[in-house]
């Protein structure tokens, strides 16, 4: 990060030697108001500056975040994960194969995101009956390919698996995609990425440096590092 300036000299960063009592650290104070709590390094004022110069001034100045990965598990459906796609530079993702182990287990209404299904039946068949019933004939396909090892029955299955079915992948990224992700998906009209833009937020280790807006609600509006409320 430093190496633009050769300005190593002022690096104020190191690592906590309180790790087990924040109460007795000398530099609990600095530590909160960077939002660090029993962390292996404390960042100090001078490499915050630098680190929000660097993310305010753009892509070809911040590639020090392109080397933060940011590793995480995510069960998503089918449909969201197909936007995820999207983001193929910087990112890697090792998936629960639909292919090997569709037939692994019997298939529920758990299995699906279906929070926003029509389930009104007062009156014609609803959208989630009509997905109880589509789940009963892949497992009716399941249970024929497990007997005759028939593959026609694995395609029926692998066919007729709607895009809400829930996907589990382990994904490599790093802050510089979580901050293109961030800023183009956190109004989304879809849920799942206005909750992956809040994971962010919430539980990204410094997150400022993607939303430009610390947790007091202060957002970065210049290079030298100044705050305004928004």
């Amino acid at each position: 990060m430093r190496n633009a300036f050769n300005s190593w000299d002022k690096s104020d960063s190191e690592r906590c030697e309180y790790k087990d009592n924040c109460d007795g650290c000398l530099r609990k104070i600095e530590c909160d108001n960077h939002y660090i709590s029993k962390k292996e390094l404390i960042l100090g004022s001078n490499d915050v500056n630098l680190m929000k110069k660097l993310a305010k001034a753009g892509t070809d100045h911040r590639k020090f975040m392109r080397m933060m990965p940011v590793y995480v598990r995510i069960t998503a459906p089918l449909y969201w994960w197909k936007e995820f796609d999207t983001y193929k530079v910087g990112t890697v993702a090792n998936s629960c194969s639909t292919m090997h182990k569709i037939h692994a287990e019997e298939f529920t209404l758990a299995d699906f995101s279906i929070e926003h299904l029509d389930d009104d039946r007062s009156g014609a068949v609803s959208n989630a009956e009509w997905l109880e019933y589509l789940i009963h004939h892949l497992n009716r396909d399941r249970r024929r390919f497990i007997e005759t090892k028939d593959k026609k029955y694995w395609w029926q299955m692998i066919q007729l698996l709607p895009s809400s079915y829930n996907q589990t992948r382990n994904v490599m990224l790093n802050y510089e995609v979580l901050a293109n992700i961030y800023h183009s998906r956190k109004n989304h009209k879809l849920d799942e990425w206005r909750d992956f833009c809040k994971w962010i937020e919430e539980k990204v280790p410094y997150s400022w440096l993607i939303t430009e807006i610390d947790k007091e609600g202060y957002k970065i509006i210049a290079d030298n590092g100044v705050y305004v409320k928004c």
